[in-house]
């Protein structure tokens, strides 16, 4: 098991860590900063620094699978394909690179990090503008989309507008949890009809907007975001599109 400290703070950017695992699927650590591909945000890249002041460089992060295709709780770096197998064949290479109880510095891309969480935190804004359920989402460091189901029409520069106020709110971002007897109570919470949020832990992780007089949105989300709106800076709706007869994509991205 991977203890996952971006769950608790999202802005820490580095930890140290003890080596567990290392498999065709990544570097397994026994604790971590990064975030792995999950709930439509892209996973973390950045470097595994080594105690021989080497670097290894991890271009994605996933969440570990069993044999059956189900998650672990086991969070894998993934190094190039090229470092994976130098790591994976160390033995028979005679070289000693990296080995299970080795120490290593996990440190993230913190300006690639922190483009994903204010495009995430953008996202969540963006559901108070168009309330309606969402079926289909991604966020990388580029760009982040919402796929609405919805049939009518969405006016790009009034939600440009409605973003930029939102932002400009200063609305803080509070993280906090209910159970799942609270979310069966309150399936509307729920504003995504292609990811679920996992139960069965005893909480769920939630994503609340808004100050003590103004609620802008409060959903279940495992993902990074910025503590205030403030922090998002200028995002535009940068595309609308009709996917099909009940959908309507919106395309975010950072004003130039």
């Amino acid at each position: 098991m991977t203890q996952d400290l971006f769950r608790q703070d999202s802005y820490l950017n580095e930890c140290q860590a003890t080596v567990t695992a290392i498999t065709p699927q990544g570097i397994v650590l026994d604790r971590t900063v990064f975030y792995p591909l999950g709930g439509g945000q892209a996973g973390d890249a950045g470097v595994l620094l080594l105690a021989s002041g080497e670097e290894i460089a991890i271009i994605d992060t996933r969440k570990g699978k069993a044999e059956d295709g189900s998650f672990t709780k086991e969070i894998c770096h993934l190094p190039t394909p090229d470092g994976l197998e130098q790591l994976l064949n160390q033995e028979q290479d005679s070289v000693r690179r990296l080995a299970v109880g080795d120490v290593v510095t996990a440190r993230i891309d913190w300006a690639r990090r922190h483009r994903l969480m204010r495009f995430h935190t953008s996202t969540h804004l963006l559901c108070n503008l168009v309330p309606q359920l969402v079926n289909g989402c991604s966020i990388t460091p580029d760009y982040a989309r919402l796929d609405f189901n919805m049939t009518d029409a969405l006016d790009k520069d009034a939600l440009t507008a409605g973003l930029a106020r939102l932002a400009a709110a200063g609305l803080p971002l509070l993280v906090g949890e209910i159970s799942d007897a609270e979310l069966d109570a309150n399936p509307a919470l729920v504003k995504s009809m292609s990811v679920q949020p996992p139960r069965g832990s005893g909480s769920i992780r939630t994503i609340r907007i808004g100050d003590a007089d103004t609620l802008i949105d409060l959903q279940p989300c495992g993902g990074t975001h910025v503590a205030n709106t403030a922090e998002i800076g200028t995002v535009v709706v940068t595309k609308i599109e009709k996917k099909s007869a009940t959908t309507r994509r919106v395309v975010l991205g950072f004003a130039a």
